[in-house]
């Protein structure tokens, strides 16, 4: 039986285009010093909200501060970086496929 690769390929790019919408879709927040400090990314990893707790500001520690809005940068990377290959895995079945990895 004969493919047809034309309507094979339509497959692959409707499926990557549903599959870069969800990406896209997506919003992880993450924050530290219990709340003092939040971000919130999208799926390509883009800051999309920060918020800071007032009281987190404090002129004599800028240290703190600066502490507090790295650590919930880094969790909220790691939560797109999740969610992201979460995603991704649900349409390859967790296979590694090159250059699917550059759409998160």
């Amino acid at each position: 039986m004969k493919m047809n690769m034309n309507k094979l390929m339509q497959q692959v790019q409707d499926t990557q285009k549903k599959l870069q919408e969800e990406l896209n879709a997506i919003r992880v927040t993450a924050g530290a010093g219990g709340g003092m400090v939040e971000v919130t990314l999208d799926g390509s990893k883009q800051m999309v909200a920060i918020k800071i707790d007032p009281q987190a500001v404090n002129p004599q520690d800028v240290e703190m501060l600066q502490d507090l809005i790295l650590a919930a940068c880094n969790e909220a990377f790691r939560r797109a970086e999740d969610e992201a290959a979460d995603k991704v895995g649900k349409y390859t079945g967790n296979i590694k496929i090159p250059g699917l990895g550059n759409l998160f």
